[in-house]
């Protein structure tokens, strides 16, 4: 299957390859970084290759899935953003991980805005959602970024969660830029 790939101004977003398990393991590692991801910190150089596992597996069995984020200037890993509906999940969720060491530079909204444009032009879905513990507040002001709307809070795999989302309508009159 032919996997897409965009990029933004600063940004590659690709697949996930052999080669990205040592970037992607000290990333997942960090318990500050995966703080809001649901577990209970951060992950095991074990757990960040059933992690990849997961992600490309996701991408075999929906068609779309999550990218490696590449920096273009440095090559460098800097996380992985895009799209997830594990079965079960309330919805297309557009979502992010960003390497605590490049927080603050953008890269989650830029990378998440290239992959809702991919989502509205080639999934057609009528919203698209982003879950999010609400003590994330980093992650909160991203979804805002992107034009999404606090819809709801519930109870999802046990934590309690605040449901983001975006219309089709809403996304088509917020829309700046595009991906390549």
């Amino acid at each position: 299957m032919a996997r897409p790939e965009l990029e933004t101004e600063r940004l590659r977003l690709r697949q996930f390859r052999e080669e990205d398990l040592d970037a992607y393991a000290l990333i997942t590692a960090d318990d500050e970084t995966m703080r809001f991801m649901g577990g209970d910190g951060g992950l095991s150089r074990e757990e960040a290759w059933r992690s990849l596992g997961y992600l490309l597996g996701h991408w075999e069995i929906r068609g779309f899935g999550l990218w490696a984020v590449e920096e273009k200037a440095s090559g460098a890993l800097v996380g992985r953003v895009g799209l997830y509906r594990p079965e079960g999940w309330p919805g297309l969720e557009v979502g992010w991980l960003v390497d605590r060491a490049r927080w603050g530079e953008g890269i989650a909204t830029e990378a998440a805005r290239a992959s809702l444009d991919y989502a509205f032009v080639h999934l057609d879905p009528d919203r698209v959602i982003s879950v999010i513990l609400p003590a994330n507040k980093a992650s909160i002001r991203v979804a805002e970024k992107l034009g999404e709307q606090y819809v709801e809070s519930r109870q999802l795999q046990g934590h309690d969660v605040a449901i983001y989302a975006i219309g089709r309508e809403e996304w088509k009159a917020n829309r700046r830029g595009g991906f390549s």
